[in-house]
């Protein structure tokens, strides 16, 4: 049976893979080579091997490039404010094979995730909450494009979709919400506004 050892003390050797996803490919060799780094200067850890792959483009229009570290962490703590700090992919501890934790750890592991959870929380309810109001806002500005330029003339949902730069099929729905509530008309080849 492989021996224990104290988390507190025990030297981790781990291998790990971070990986950047963004634009441009530039940027993101230079986020990871720049994470590498970061890494290298912390007395925390020792980069015993790095092997950075070559980018790569996705379906999306995004690069994304990884790296594969092989490292020695000076402890539990320290390796789990990096999987906090550079979000590994994957993490594999070579040695030791066990380790005793001690509540104080577990403990610290535990409040440290749940307060990365409550961080990305706020994130998310933050996002949530601009893009309800970027959403209103834009619909309030395409209402008030499409009643301006239809108070010139009546036009068909093909030369309103350019005027707006709204494609024809998520415009349409709006103007037919329009006409429901009595602010537009369509007579089958126009929209105009209404009496």
């Amino acid at each position: 049976m492989a021996q224990s050892h104290d988390a507190n003390h025990a030297k981790i050797r781990c291998r790990t893979i971070i990986e950047v996803l963004g634009k441009p490919k530039e940027h993101v060799e230079k986020t990871i080579r720049g994470y590498v780094q970061k890494i290298k200067e912390d007395t925390d850890f020792v980069i015993l091997a790095e092997h950075f792959s070559e980018p790569a483009d996705n379906e999306d229009g995004f690069v994304s490039v990884f790296v594969e570290l092989e490292l020695i962490s000076k402890g539990v703590i320290p390796l789990i404010g990096f999987c906090f700090e550079y979000m590994p992919s994957s993490i594999e501890i070579e040695k030791p094979e066990e380790m005793a934790l001690p509540a104080h750890i577990v403990n610290s592991l535990f409040n440290d995730l749940q307060a990365r959870l409550h961080q990305v929380d706020m994130i998310v309810k933050k996002q949530a909450n601009e893009n309800a109001f970027l959403r209103r806002n834009l619909r309030h500005s395409i209402r008030n494009l499409v009643s301006v330029t239809l108070a010139v003339k009546p036009l068909s949902l093909e030369s309103l979709s350019k005027v707006t730069g709204v494609e024809k099929d998520q415009l349409k729905p709006f103007l037919d919400e329009l006409v429901s509530e009595g602010k537009l008309q369509n007579d089958g080849d126009a929209y105009s506004l209404a009496g």
